[in-house]
């Protein structure tokens, strides 16, 4: 039994979107509790969005990698596969080592944080944002500049 699609290539692209869409709402979620800074909630949520989404990301990445061993790529587009696959391995680490350190010291059981330290986790998180957004960078220039993927007619 095949849980693939027929039109889609492969789990990649299938799994790509949901971890970028947690890390956004993560970030959202962290600017928000940056104005709102003794709100718990938010906090805890945005650690649980952090973690999702970088689970997530971890998915991504192995699934992407494991696609490229079964797809056919240009030669143009062997060059851009390689910074994919960089930026894709430095925002897996970044959104790991940030979760990781929100669950130490935003650990429930710890006092609550300075709004400096708030501060901090939310502009941290838009450091990711640029991550994420030179990650996808590659990957559509993979699928519509150069046809990875892409099914031909």
């Amino acid at each position: 039994m095949n849980l693939v699609p027929d039109w889609a290539p492969n789990v990649h692209p299938l799994l790509v979107h949901f971890p970028i869409a947690l890390l956004c709402a993560a970030i959202a979620v962290d600017l928000v509790g940056w104005a709102y800074w003794c709100h718990k909630p938010l906090r805890q949520a945005a650690t649980l969005l952090y973690g999702l989404g970088t689970v997530g990301a971890v998915a991504a990445y192995l699934a992407g990698r494991a696609a490229s061993q079964a797809t056919w790529f240009p030669g143009m587009a062997q060059a851009v596969l390689r910074q994919h696959w960089d930026w894709a391995w430095r925002t897996v680490w970044f959104f790991g080592v940030v979760t990781l350190v929100r669950l130490v010291f935003l650990h429930p059981s710890r006092r609550d944080p300075r709004p400096a330290v708030i501060a901090a986790f939310a502009l941290v998180g838009l450091i990711g944002i640029g991550l994420l957004l030179e990650t996808g960078d590659r990957g559509g220039r993979l699928a519509y500049q150069h046809g990875v993927g892409i099914a031909r007619e």
